[in-house]
C-alpha cells in the first residue's frame, strides 16, 4: 500500500485490515495480541463447543461408569452408588483439564482454579441431566452391570446431557467463560 491509501480523509493513519496473520497472532496470543478470553466470541463456534463438551463428557463418563460399576458391584443402594458416580464424574472431569494446564507450565494451585473455572458449569449441568435421565428410565436405578438396560439407560444419559450441555458451553465460551479459560493457556 501507498502512503495515501493508508491515510483517512483527515491525513491520520487509519488501521488497514487485519491479515491473516495478525488475525492467527490474536487468536493465539502471539505478537502482543490477547488471548481467547480477551477475544472470547472468536472461539465461540459450534466447533469449539462440541470439542469441549466432548473433552468433558469423557471425563465425565469415565467417573461416573467408574462410581456406577463400583456401587453397583458392592450391591450400595441407589443414592450411595449415585453420590460416588457424580464424586468420580467431577474429579474425572476436572482432572483432565488439571493435567493438560499444568503441563503448559502453570502451578498446581492456578491450574486448580482453571480447572474449576472452566468445567464446573459443564460438569454440573451433564451429571444433573445424565443422572436424571437413568433415575427416569424405569427399572434403570434396579439394573445390574450384566442387563442392557443399565448400559442403555447410562450410555443414553450421556448422549442426552451432551445434547443438552453443548450449548451452554457455547454461550459460556462466547462469554469468555467455562472452556474458554482453557484456551488462554494452551
Amino acid at each position: 500500500m501507498d502512503d495515501s491509501s493508508e491515510r483517512d480523509h483527515g491525513g491520520h493513519h487509519a488501521h488497514a485490515a487485519p491479515t491473516a496473520h495478525a488475525a492467527h497472532a490474536a487468536h493465539t496470543g502471539r505478537g502482543g495480541y490477547s488471548t481467547h478470553a480477551a477475544h472470547p466470541a472468536a472461539g465461540a463456534t459450534w466447533g469449539t463447543a462440541v470439542r469441549a463438551t466432548l473433552h468433558c463428557l469423557t471425563g465425565c463418563a469415565i467417573g461416573e461408569i467408574l462410581g456406577m460399576v463400583i456401587g453397583t458391584a458392592l450391591a450400595w443402594g441407589n443414592v450411595q452408588t449415585m453420590a460416588l458416580a457424580i464424586t468420580l464424574a467431577f474429579l474425572f472431569g476436572y482432572s483432565f483439564t488439571l493435567f493438560a494446564v499444568v503441563r503448559s507450565g502453570l502451578t498446581l494451585k492456578a491450574a486448580v482454579k482453571v480447572a474449576l473455572a472452566a468445567d464446573t458449569v459443564s460438569i454440573a449441568v451433564m451429571e444433573l441431566v445424565d443422572n436424571a435421565v437413568i433415575a427416569l428410565t424405569p427399572g434403570a436405578m434396579d439394573a445390574h452391570l450384566g442387563d442392557g438396560l443399565f448400559w442403555a439407560a447410562l450410555l443414553g444419559g450421556f448422549a442426552v446431557a451432551f445434547v443438552v450441555t453443548t450449548p451452554i458451553n457455547k454461550w459460556m465460551i462466547g462469554r469468555g467463560k467455562g472452556h474458554a479459560v482453557v484456551h488462554a493457556h494452551h
